[in-house]
């Protein structure tokens, strides 16, 4: 549709020069809205000062002269008020549909390719990845993935956040309550295992706060002098210290969680170019704040720390380093940010973390920028809003947060039931049925959250994702299946006639296919996979309806045959290509 709109906005502009004025210098078209009847929209209410002539009237001049100049492209217009709503020849849509079948091109490249960064996932090494890593991690794919799709070369990256108290309690807890128990004695997945102990530390730290308050103790000194947190704040001092003891445990434990997270990563079907360690990334950005001290970007208070000034831009004031000189995570994420720029040749970087952490990137960036990184400016945030779920929020220390793997498990169960209670598998092989339920119950939960904007909370419901007849994934994969199946019948594809007359359906479908391409680019400009999910619904419903109401194999003539299957392929591609980068698997049976 870009290339129409430019086509047609050339065209318009050389009227409007050449009768009206030589003064303007750009036609703006948009599409037509639903209601009325045309493609594209101009609208002439800027050239009434020009012409003095009423909107009416002038709409039906320009679109008397936009006809007569381009017959092969302009079908008719009509004039409602100022708005020309003009309708394009059906044969202009079907010839660029068969150049992009024929070429094989369904998405154009972008004409300034560039080095771009996407951080996702960046969980802690204290607990398995839950339903909000999921999300996080399907928008970081799936906008990495947009941008490969429109020509850019990404570089998928997460930080792990492996360091600091929350890591130690599990230790702890592992050395009090765990006899030497690991994953592979206990047959229980390596991050699973680890974030049981973060659990039980939570348990135990409570039932000794509640004991020593019963002693009298006031709860916030309680909370100090609770055994089992003292004894975590001694590991995370040894931990500090380099002593050897503190970091084999360490380094054990942190390999459970990695095998763990690593099985969960398959099973989402993610991946990163490479992996950043807060144990190894918290004493980047001290030297950049000393040096940033010393041009006066910064200040230090008299107890020795180390601020930023922000509340001329809105903002508030900052801590970089603590009296002591130590880093706080600002300060790591300023040094990181460098380090990336200086190891990968990226001219943006986009960062995918929930909405929580919206006002800790506009420190960031502004940081980044006072610092005069040119880079600083193409810098992005792709905040998300929280899933919940239907009975609320979800909360780690009490173990109530819904895991990946979990769900995962879950979604393939409920996939196996409603695919066995249709009969969508019968006659299939065992281990094909398996690749199915897997296929289906992910492609629910990943199409479910996707196509929410990423910027809106949401509430997943497990049931609702995976209806075979709704706005799901299910819905759109059993489209791709029924084409899949059609199309091995009609045994070949022919080009068809774009002479030939289209009806509502078919015509409706050839116009939303042309869109695909302009999808995934608004997709990827604007970082919202949603626009491209609910995109690929309206495709799917769009085809269902030109095949409930018209035959595809015994179409009433060979030209339509000719058309419905050519229109049935290209709609199979498009629906395979848009799931694919979503992160979805296209199913040839169900």
């Amino acid at each position: 549709m870009n290339e129409l709109k430019q086509t047609l906005s050339f065209l318009l502009l050389q009227i409007l020069q050449k009768d009206y004025s030589n003064e303007i210098k750009h036609v703006d078209l948009q599409p037509t809205r639903k209601e009325f009847e045309g493609d594209l929209t101009y609208t002439v209410f800027p050239l009434i000062k020009i012409t003095r002539k009423a909107p009416e009237l002038l709409g039906q001049e320009i679109g008397e002269k936009l006809l007569a100049t381009a017959p092969d492209l302009v079908e008719k217009f009509n004039v409602i008020k100022g708005f020309l709503n003009i309708s394009i020849r059906k044969g202009y849509f079907l010839s660029k549909l068969i150049e992009r079948y024929k070429s094989g091109h369904w998405v154009s490249k972008t004409a300034e390719p560039q080095h771009i960064m996407v951080e996702y996932s960046s969980p802690n090494t204290n607990k398995p990845l839950h339903l909000g890593h999921i999300r996080n991690c399907l928008l970081g794919w799936s906008v990495s993935r947009l941008y490969e799709a429109i020509g850019h070369t990404v570089y998928r990256v997460q930080i792990i956040n492996d360091r600091g108290i929350h890591i130690c309690k599990s230790m702890v807890a592992w050395q009090k309550f765990a006899n030497g128990a690991t994953p592979a004695s206990t047959g229980i997945k390596g991050d699973h295992f680890v974030g049981d102990y973060y659990v039980l530390f939570e348990k135990e730290y409570k039932r000794q706060v509640s004991e020593l308050v019963q002693q009298g103790l006031p709860e916030e000194i309680a909370k100090e002098q609770a055994p089992i947190m003292r004894e975590a704040r001694e590991m995370l001092l040894r931990w500090e210290q380099n002593d050897p003891t503190t970091l084999e445990l360490w380094n054990k434990m942190n390999s459970w969680v990695y095998e763990g997270f690593d099985r969960t990563y398959a099973r989402l079907g993610v991946n990163f170019h490479k992996n950043y360690y807060e144990s190894q990334t918290f004493l980047l950005g001290r030297d950049i704040v000393q040096k940033g001290l010393e041009k006066g970007i910064f200040y230090k208070k008299d107890d020795g720390s180390v601020w930023i000034d922000l509340t001329a831009d809105g903002l508030d004031h900052k801590l970089l380093l603590r009296r002591d000189g130590t880093s706080v995570y600002i300060t790591q994420d300023i040094g990181t940010a460098v380090a990336r720029f200086e190891e990968f040749p990226i001219k943006k970087l986009i960062y995918t973390v929930a909405n929580e952490q919206d006002y800790h990137f506009k420190v960031l960036f502004l940081i980044l920028k006072k610092l005069g990184y040119s880079w600083a400016d193409h810098l992005y945030h792709l905040s998300y809003g929280m899933v919940e779920l239907p009975h609320g929020r979800m909360k780690s220390r009490e173990g109530t947060v819904v895991d990946a793997d979990d769900l995962l498990d879950e979604m393939e169960k409920t996939s196996a039931e409603l695919t066995a209670q249709f009969g969508k598998a019968e006659g299939l092989p065992e281990e094909e049925k398996r690749h199915l339920y897997t296929a289906i119950g992910h492609g629910a939960l990943k199409y479910f959250i996707l196509k929410v904007d990423p910027r809106k909370k949401m509430i997943f419901n497990p049931e609702e994702s995976i209806d075979f007849n709704g706005h799901t994934g299910p819905f759109i994969q059993y489209t791709h299946a029924r084409i899949s199946s059609l199309l091995h019948r009609a045994e070949s594809v022919s080009i068809p006639n774009v002479s030939i007359v289209l009806n509502e359906e078919e015509f409706n479908l050839l116009k939303s296919l042309m869109l695909f391409s302009d999808t995934v680019h608004k997709a990827a400009d604007e970082y919202n996979p949603s626009e491209l999910a609910n995109y690929l619904y309206e495709v799917a419903r769009l085809y269902n309806s030109m095949y409930q109401k018209h035959s595809i194999l015994t179409a009433e003539s060979g030209e339509k045959r000719q058309l419905r299957v050519f229109l049935s392929d290209c709609t199979r591609i498009i629906l395979s290509q848009g799931l694919d980068l979503l992160g979805i698997k296209a199913p040839e049976r169900m």
